[in-house]
């Protein structure tokens, strides 16, 4: 008899079957390959296609499950691709499971702090968050972890430990109009005039038309 983890999983795989089939997705890519090629097509606004390579590669990670043949990239795939449609108890879920088997894999440790973010579990959120900053100093993610950090922070009003947490995430990625924008609310929250002035700005040198960094620069001046 089957247990009912293994019953679960193959409900979820069966209901991802047809996705194998359908066209353009190619048979001989990985879940993490599908999941990529959905991520790029969603850049581009094309969500359903998106989705069919989403699709495929859960049903890939689901099938990999269901034979025992699963490895830290099965987790990372499936918890990447399940926070992109928004199935953020569906990361967690796996990603525990994930974290159990591989506890260093500080990918899934990034990409579960962002769903509890959105599961407004903010505590739980901000240390895996805290533990990826921390393991991976120069990790590809780690600006949008910090950015995170400062995202709790100022949601619970801690204002300068906000400030600190967006100015580490814009010295690896200066290039955002949003980070600059919050990092000026926070600063004009605490009364920093002239260094709030300088992050709206900076936000509107990105993005002319940003309304919310034009109202905050016009308040200050």
């Amino acid at each position: 008899m089957r247990s009912l983890p293994c019953i679960i999983v193959w409900i979820l795989l069966s209901t991802l079957q047809a996705a194998a089939q359908v066209p353009g997705v190619a048979g001989t890519m990985t879940a993490m390959q599908n999941y990529r090629r959905g991520r790029d097509l969603e850049a581009l606004n094309r969500m359903n296609e998106a989705n069919t390579y989403y699709n495929e590669a859960i049903r890939i990670c689901l099938e990999e499950l269901s034979r025992n043949a699963a490895t830290r990239e099965t987790y990372a795939a499936i918890t990447f691709t399940m926070q992109r449609q928004g199935r953020f108890a569906d990361v967690i879920n796996w990603g525990e499971q994930g974290l159990r088997l591989y506890p260093d894999e500080y990918r899934i440790m990034e990409i579960m702090g962002e769903a509890l973010f959105y599961l407004n579990d903010y505590e739980r959120s901000l240390i895996f968050m805290q533990r990826y900053a921390n393991a991976l100093p120069e990790g590809e993610r780690v600006s949008v972890a910090f950015f995170f950090i400062g995202e709790i922070y100022r949601l619970t009003q801690k204002y300068h430990h906000a400030d600190i947490a967006y100015t580490t995430a814009l010295r690896f990625e200066p290039g955002l109009a949003l980070w600059w924008y919050r990092l000026g609310s926070v600063r004009e929250q605490v009364g920093d005039r002239s260094p709030a002035i300088e992050a709206y700005q900076q936000a509107l040198r990105l993005n002319p038309n940003y309304g919310e960094a034009r109202s905050g620069l016009n308040r200050l001046q």
